[in-house]
């Protein structure tokens, strides 16, 4: 193996476990009103969208930020199996204060991951 391949490897494994450290645990739910918002007013931003919790919303510096979602594993042991395999990209467009999860998806993306009848996931997702 040349010195440049096991650089390439090595650079690779590195990158692999930041974005593994970096993604961060929580639940998500869905939501179905998308406007108005409480960071864009009745502006529309589409559906790939999600309200922040408590969590990580500090006074609106979340708004308009991306978030990748990715589905973990279910909360509700009456749907085993929630996850769809796919993780999702979304914009932060609103404040989520009662929350029951770390981040209120639309229900758009939260079918993307899993299955809306769940309601509730546990997911990890990272800026």
């Amino acid at each position: 193996m040349t010195k440049m391949n096991v650089t390439l490897i090595v650079v690779g494994l590195i990158v692999s476990l930041v974005s593994i450290v970096s993604a961060i645990p929580g639940t998500a739910t869905f939501y179905n009103h998308y406007v108005p918002s409480a960071c864009f007013g009745n502006q529309n931003n589409g559906v790939m969208i999600a309200a922040a919790s408590d969590v990580f919303w500090k006074n609106k510096a979340a708004c308009g930020k991306m978030y990748n979602v990715r589905c973990t594993g279910p909360t509700n042991p009456g749907i085993p199996h929630p996850c769809r395999g796919k993780g999702v990209t979304v914009k932060i467009v609103d404040y989520c204060p009662s929350c029951a999860g770390t981040i209120d998806l639309s229900r758009e993306a939260f079918a993307m991951i899993a299955d809306p009848v769940a309601g509730k996931i546990k997911v990890e997702y990272t800026p």
